[in-house]
């Protein structure tokens, strides 16, 4: 494929993205890794949030083949891409009170873990989750781009950003705007990255809590793929055992 080509541009630029939070971060990624560890061991709860394309890459991680059992989605009702009119959901994003409310109806709660997930990280929406959580003693990490504090405005009565209100950020180097290419005949800049990212960001987060549980002799409850034999049996037995702390299943 040439590079010359969009398609070709695109993986250039993500694929540099991911050297550079890789490089960058890693040293936060790592924080993070134990943040996870600290909390499986301690008998804590994992959570992830995020909102509209945000809300991807916290569903990455929940329920996925290869990946610790122990992640749960925290669900807002209309703040995922699958809502009509999708307009909603970036409303939805800047109304105030919603956060509290549904933490307050959450299984949350003192001990645990949130990673709030928000690209621009100034609607009400993952600033309030983010306050709200951490006065009740929940920590919580924020993956974001940091490049947003000092190119747009914050859009919440905080007055600050995501990064502001976070034990943990983690920066996804994504540029306001999210999109990497622009080319003749096209009226604005396409081809965004941040899912690419941040869902990669997820996953190295996930990895490092994985592997520093192995290293102090924890065994990291985890989930097989459903395809291949016996992982439905595995996935059971597992959920069985550690059912007090998932929240995804009946």
């Amino acid at each position: 494929m040439s590079e010359s080509k969009p398609a070709g541009q695109f993986f250039d630029a993500a694929i540099g993205l991911l050297r550079q939070v890789r490089d960058e971060e890693g040293e936060h990624i790592a924080a993070a890794g134990t943040l996870i560890a600290d909390t499986v061991a301690a008998g804590g709860r994992l959570f992830t949030f995020g909102a509209g394309h945000s809300a991807l890459p916290a569903q990455d991680v929940v329920y996925r083949a290869g990946g610790l059992a122990l992640m749960n989605l925290l669900p807002v009702p209309g703040a995922v891409v699958d809502v009509v009119p999708a307009t909603l959901g970036s409303a939805l994003e800047r109304v105030d009170g919603l956060a509290t409310t549904v933490l307050d109806s959450s299984p949350l709660r003192t001990g645990d873990l949130l990673i709030v997930i928000s690209l621009s990280g100034r609607n009400a929406l993952p600033v309030e989750m983010a306050m709200s959580a951490r006065e009740r003693g929940i920590r919580v990490i924020g993956v974001t781009s940091v490049g947003y504090a000092t190119g747009t405005t914050p859009r919440n009565p905080s007055g600050g950003f995501l990064k502001d209100h976070c034990d943990l950020v983690v920066d996804n180097k994504i540029a306001v705007g999210d999109a990497e290419l622009t080319a003749a005949g096209v009226g604005a800049p396409f081809a965004p990255a941040s899912t690419v990212v941040t869902s990669a960001i997820m996953q190295s987060m996930v990895a490092a809590g994985i592997g520093e549980l192995a290293e102090r002799g924890i065994e990291p409850p985890m989930l097989r793929s459903g395809n291949v034999d016996g992982g439905h049996e595995w996935n059971r037995k597992v959920m069985a055992e550690h059912g007090d702390r998932i929240f995804y299943r009946w």
